[in-house]
Parts: structure tokens; C-alpha cells; sequence
């Protein structure tokens, strides 16, 4: 078997930052500039991370990032109040709450108080069903940042069996659907799926988004398989057994440095969308 393709994220990320920094700069001759709003409660050291990198990133592919930073015993209604706040600021294009937020916030109804055409990171009931009924404009970063990579490197997703392994409604069920929207055959896996192996065996395409640290073992992918580590867990561990999958998949992405960065850079990408569709 030939060496497999390293289905680098790094490198789709920038191609995708280079056409994000060229639609800001036409955006910006217009007098518009991109605005990312990041909502954060509390202080959870990950998130604070996550929210600075976004921040970051804004900076340097030149959109403009607005962070609010509210305490942790922030409620409910306080903080669907801020998100109405920004909703209604028409120089704010783009709104993430980051997730997770404390336990006493009831996360749904917060991410459901965000604008439709402001959720760039594709977390609201509607968004989600916009994008099941195959019209959606944002879908969630991670599963769009998914497809991203396999179009970067022109792998064909129509016909294909995809097996998902996971159901979380902002990775596993909304890639399910993007997958199935462009014409493969899907399998979603989960805590309940019984002999999970035997379905990857027969997988085309493999998707992990678990966070079980290595849960997918070598001797489950079919040879020639494409497999996706969307897992990220302590220590840069992904949901796959890198070097065991490595000898039998035809591509495969690494940990680091697979969907993670070009997650970041779809979210730019829909706060641009986002900017344009509102000039």
C-alpha cells in the first residue's frame, strides 16, 4: 500500500485565512469591518484559552473581535440579555458563546437567543434544521471545517460510506448531515450502538468525534479508509489510535493540527458571510 496523505489542517486553514483576509479587505474599502462578538461566563481556563486564540485570530486575518467576559454567577435571563444586546448592534456581524458554559445556565435556550443570521458557529435549533433541510448558511465550524479539508485535498465524499462516531448536536449530528447533504451513505455510532468496530470495518469514511482518547483502533479501519480525528483530549490525544489507523487508512488527519484549525477559520469565514450579507 502507498504511504497515506496527511490531510494537514494547518494548510487548509491558511489557503482559507488568505481568502478571508482578501473579502475583509474589499469588505473594509466599503467601510464595513467584520465583527466577532465572543460571549464568555466564567472562568474556565480552556475556554478563556479558546476565546483568546479566536481573538487572535480575528486580529491577524484583520476582522474585528469584541470579547464579553461576564461572571460566573451570571443567569440565564442576564445573559440572553447580552446576546439580545448584540443581536440588536448592527456593527456586530458574528456571535459565539462559548461552550461550555456553567451548569446553571441553560445552554440551549442561550444559544437559541442568538440571531440567525449572526449564529456563524452554527449552534441554534434553527440553524440546525436549516442545514438538515439542506439550506443552511452556517453550520457548525467543526463539521464545516470537516468537509473543508476532504475538498482541500479533492476527496470524494458522494457515494461513499461515512461512519460518524458521535452524536453531539455542534460535531456528530450536524457532520452526519453534511455528509449525507452531499450524497454519501451515513452511520451515525454512539454510547448505545452495539459492536461499534464492525460498522467502522465497513466504513469508507471514518469521522471520530467521541472524546474517548485512542478509542479507534487500528485493526477496525477497512483498508484504504479516510479517516478523521475530530477528538481532542489532555495530552494531544485524538479519539484515534494514530500510528495503528496510519497503516491501513489512504488519508488520515493528525493531532494536533487537524480540524482544530480550520474550525477557527470557518468561523472567520461565516462572520465574512455574514458581514457581506448584511452590506
Amino acid at each position: 500500500m502507498t504511504q497515506p496523505l496527511i490531510l494537514r489542517g494547518t494548510e487548509v486553514a491558511e489557503s482559507l485565512n488568505q481568502q478571508t483576509r482578501q473579502r475583509v479587505k474589499l469588505l473594509k474599502e466599503k467601510g464595513i469591518t467584520p465583527c466577532l462578538a465572543t460571549i464568555l461566563v466564567g472562568n474556565d481556563p480552556a475556554s478563556e484559552t479558546y476565546v483568546r486564540m479566536k481573538g487572535k485570530a480575528c486580529e491577524k486575518n484583520g476582522l474585528r473581535s469584541i470579547r464579553i467576559h461576564l461572571p460566573e454567577e451570571t443567569t440565564t435571563e442576564e445573559l440572553i440579555e447580552k446576546i439580545e444586546q448584540c443581536n440588536q448592534d448592527d456593527q456586530i456581524h458574528g456571535i459565539l458563546l462559548q461552550h461550555p458554559a456553567p451548569d446553571h445556565i441553560d445552554e440551549r435556550r442561550a444559544f437559541d437567543a442568538i440571531a440567525i443570521e449572526k449564529d456563524v458557529d452554527g449552534v441554534t435549533s434553527l440553524g440546525f434544521g436549516q442545514l438538515s433541510m439542506g439550506f443552511g448558511k452556517f453550520p457548525s465550524c467543526t463539521p464545516a471545517g470537516i468537509i473543508g479539508i476532504l475538498d482541500y485535498y479533492q476527496l470524494p465524499i458522494e457515494g461513499k460510506h461515512a461512519v460518524v462516531i458521535g452524536r453531539s448536536p455542534i460535531l456528530g449530528k450536524p457532520v452526519a448531515q453534511l455528509l449525507l447533504n452531499r450524497n454519501a451513505t451515513v452511520t451515525i455510532c454512539h454510547s448505545c450502538t452495539k459492536d461499534v468496530r464492525k460498522h467502522v470495518r465497513e466504513a469508507d469514511l471514518v469521522v471520530a468525534a467521541v472524546g474517548i482518547p485512542r478509542f479507534v483502533q487500528g485493526d477496525w479501519i477497512k483498508e484504504g479508509a479516510i479517516v478523521i480525528d475530530a477528538g481532542y483530549n489532555k495530552g494531544n490525544i485524538g479519539d484515534v489510535d494514530y500510528e495503528a489507523c496510519l497503516a491501513r487508512a489512504s488519508a488520515i488527519t493528525p493531532v494536533p493540527g487537524g480540524p482544530g484549525p480550520v474550525t477557527i477559520s470557518y468561523l472567520l469565514k461565516h462572520t465574512v458571510d455574514a458581514a457581506e450579507q448584511k452590506a
